[in-house]
């Protein structure tokens, strides 16, 4: 249990300042597996040679000390780390990673060394050999079942990464000081009691202790999904999840446009012929709705249309409403998976914004053809989907993909890339259309005193960086949607060509 606790907790742990990438994931999977590899190698080893209690105790004691140090020793390298991301000093984020990763080392190795020696000591009958392996082997499977569930559900969403480290390390500890009260006496147990008490004392000066300093943080949370901090810079306010290297939602109490790709969704409808004469949305449903800024966005142009916002995180909601202005009485905030929550949905949208990014990923489940057919059928007549795509600037390969799945549902199917950012939106219409009526209803719009400078400027902006839709690209399906491939492969490229020096 309190194995699979910490691989669980070191994502957590690892995910505010690297990500949660699969690369991110593979490496911790990876070396704890390897790791666990050393520990039963050895555990079988100590335990032929020292097949006694007091042995097997203390090693289960220090393994459980030294899981409870980690968040200690982890805590300056990963601020180092942060640092170093922000700067994109790819070296030294690197360096700082490895770091972390190799101070799992102990506790894992450690902890791997206990089950080989526990079968030592219960094997008194040959005859019961298989029995007795059967039962050790049942019991840790459940406590690997306990160990994946609890800190992931219920321990970290309450208390936290560091307490979470040391609630399972004190647990443990005191389950090998009983061990050695029983096996050695109480005098032995307590010449071990500062082990507990020490990790406990670490552990709360530790938790009182910013996970970040970043420069500007007014807030940060960990929820049941994400890292979640609140930078103020300038008078705006950013949203920043996980390793922080997207901003995934901006404000300002008096500025209502942000040159992002949140903007950019506004001009959807205006694809359509005619939409400049015609009435302004009626309902629109934001996937990844975050902070709220498009629903803000959407609010100040369209004026008080119904907007349904799926974010699947409720802590971000919360989040929000506090620092982002988020109180609209014509924004419906729902605490639900983007997909399910659409699929269930008794609406039809003039508008679905998908901007559900956990940089650098979109979720592979709503990029493909079977959920962009659930998105049509919640589309009105004159309905657009829009879809924030992230790329590398020489490789378009995700932009490709998602334009050719789209193109198997929709009519029409239109690209533009968000100057000075590594974003493209991608629309797709109910009804087939041109390029050249969103140039008339620009122009139509233009005319009008009352159309709101925001829509126009996100007009002009598509219209300008339009680019062409490629022949190719791979359509992703339920059964096959590789973007955890494509995303990887681009961000690799990305690194090792040497890109992101300019972005220093």
């Amino acid at each position: 249990m309190v194995t699979l606790a910490i691989e669980m907790t070191a994502s957590r742990l690892l995910g505010s300042v690297f990500g949660t990438s699969n690369l991110v994931w593979a490496s911790i999977i990876g070396l704890i597996l390897i790791y666990l590899t050393v520990g039963y190698f050895l555990g079988g080893r100590w335990a032929d040679r020292n097949p006694n209690f007091p042995h097997f105790f203390r090693l289960m004691l220090f393994g459980a000390f030294s899981s409870g140090l980690v968040p200690l020793l982890s805590r300056p390298v990963l601020r180092y780390a942060a640092s170093a991301f922000d700067q994109l000093q790819m070296g030294i984020l690197l360096g700082s990673f490895v770091a972390v990763i190799i101070l799992f080392f102990v506790p894992i190795t450690l902890l791997g060394a206990v089950s080989p020696f526990a079968i030592r000591l219960a094997m008194t009958d040959k005859e019961k050999a298989g029995d007795i392996s059967g039962r050790i082997y049942a019991i840790s499977t459940l406590g690997s079942f306990l160990g994946t569930f609890l800190p992931v559900l219920v321990v970290i969403p309450l208390v936290g990464t560091t307490y979470t480290f040391v609630i399972f390390s004190v647990y443990l500890m005191l389950v090998a000081l009983i061990g050695i009260a029983r096996s050695s006496g109480w005098k032995a147990a307590l010449r071990w009691a500062w082990t507990p008490l020490l990790v406990i004392s670490l552990g709360y000066w530790i938790a009182n202790t910013p996970i970040k300093t970043s420069e500007g943080q007014i807030y940060e949370r960990e929820s049941s999904y994400n890292y979640i901090e609140v930078i103020e810079t300038g008078g705006y306010r950013l949203l920043r999840l996980n390793d922080g290297q997207g901003v995934h939602s901006m404000y300002h109490p008096e500025v209502i446009s942000f040159d992002g790709p949140w903007m950019q969704f506004l001009a959807a409808p205006y694809f359509n012929v005619g939409m400049a004469e015609d009435h302004p949305p009626e309902r629109i449903a934001v996937i990844g709705l975050a902070a709220g800024t498009f629903a803000r966005q959407a609010t100040e142009v369209f004026g008080p249309v119904e907007i349904d916002g799926f974010e699947i995180d409720p802590a971000i909601i919360e989040v929000g409403e506090q620092y982002f202005g988020m109180t609209m009485p014509n924004l419906h905030p729902i605490a639900q998976d983007g997909r399910w929550g659409l699929a269930h949905s008794p609406y039809l949208y003039d508008i679905i914004a998908l901007d559900a990014y956990r940089p650098p990923y979109i979720p592979w489940h709503l990029t493909t053809k079977e959920f962009f057919i659930i998105v049509r059928e919640h589309l009105s007549e004159r309905g657009v989907v829009a879809v924030n795509v992230g790329r590398a600037p020489e490789d378009r390969r995700l932009v490709d993909a998602i334009t050719a799945t789209l193109s198997t549902v929709f009519s029409s199917v239109f690209v533009m890339d968000v100057p000075e950012t590594f974003n493209s939106v991608v629309y797709a219409t109910q009804q087939p259309t041109t390029i050249d009526d969103m140039y008339a209803n620009y122009f139509a719009l233009d005319q009008f005193k009352d159309t709101h400078p925001v829509l126009l400027r996100a007009l002009e902006r598509t219209i300008t960086n339009q680019k062409p839709v490629s022949d190719g690209g791979l359509v992703l399906v339920d059964d096959l949607a590789p973007v955890e491939w494509i995303v990887n492969s681009m961000v690799l490229q990305f690194i090792f060509s040497g890109d992101y020096r300019s972005l220093q």
